[in-house]
């Protein structure tokens, strides 16, 4: 019998029998694709209200933009946002469940008082120990990403000895730390396009598989991402089809989490891939 992998979010368990959504909520000037398209509340509102009709359960809200070569806002700057975002995201939408992506630690303990249920980290803490700090206060679901270098730096000129085992000893070493001081609501996150080359990118899709030996969740995020358009020869705005190719086959390699900006696109490949598993 298959292990059915759940997450602990308000004090109910989350199953991830079937595979889950996460909308991207992207709240910056500069993000790859849609950033500077969600410039009020209002927008804010918008998107979210679109993607629960689509299916999205898990609502990824960011405020400093991770693209190669990105230059993050100030901590201040991001805390002014959070503040005036947060609560009101909340008591409009009080049954989403809300993840915050930051890599900052103040700010994540800031989102969590305020009611954000998951921190979606793409440093693993390395970028910031008051990270760490604060999810083994708080104990909420933390998603661990590999990425090597920062977003400033990750894609100049990315390699690795062997990808696998690099990425593998990573979240071993990481996925330890966590358990030992209490933490075992952890989604792991390889990190695509995170200080990884083309080919490297590809090769970790079709390797994807391998990392269910933790027996934990895989969120895979290439919605629209340069993986896909260097591929195809076209912009992220015509990257839609492709990506939900590649969504089909991280559903089929064991992800079981896809961080989207296409919730309606994305759900039909969700349904398609259930009917495709129990037929």
């Amino acid at each position: 019998m298959t292990n059915i992998l759940t997450l602990n979010i308000k004090s109910k368990i989350v199953s991830l029998q079937h595979p889950k959504l996460m909308g991207i909520l992207n709240y910056t000037e500069d993000s790859f694709f849609d950033g500077g398209t969600i410039k009020s509340l209002d927008d804010l509102y918008y998107k979210i209200e679109e993607m629960i009709i689509n299916g999205v359960e898990f609502f990824d809200l960011g405020f400093v933009s991770s693209r190669p070569n990105s230059i993050a806002i100030s901590e201040k700057e991001e805390l002014q946002k959070l503040e005036k975002t947060i609560p009101e995201i909340i008591k409009r939408f009080p049954e989403i469940i809300l993840s915050l992506d930051t890599f900052r630690g103040q700010v994540a303990k800031l989102g969590i008082e305020m009611g954000v249920e998951m921190i979606n980290d793409i440093s693993a803490w390395d970028m910031d120990e008051l990270m760490f700090e604060t999810i083994i206060q708080y104990k909420k679901p933390y998603v661990l990403m590999h990425m090597k270098g920062t977003p400033r730096t990750m894609q100049e000129n990315p390699s690795y000895q062997n990808l696998i085992v690099e990425i593998n000893h990573f979240f071993s070493k990481k996925v330890r730390i966590l358990m030992e001081n209490g933490i075992n609501d952890i989604i792991l996150d390889l990190g695509f396009g995170f200080g990884k080359s083309l080919e490297d990118n590809y090769y970790l899709l079709k390797n994807l598989n391998y990392f269910k030996h933790y027996n934990l969740p895989i969120l895979t995020g290439i919605s629209r991402k340069s993986m896909i358009q260097k591929v195809i020869e076209k912009n992220a705005e015509e990257s839609l089809n492709a990506t939900s190719a590649l969504h089909f086959e991280a559903l089929r390699q064991g992800s079981n989490i896809l961080r989207v900006h296409d919730a309606k696109e994305a759900h039909e490949v969700i349904k398609i891939f259930n009917q495709y598993q129990s037929s």
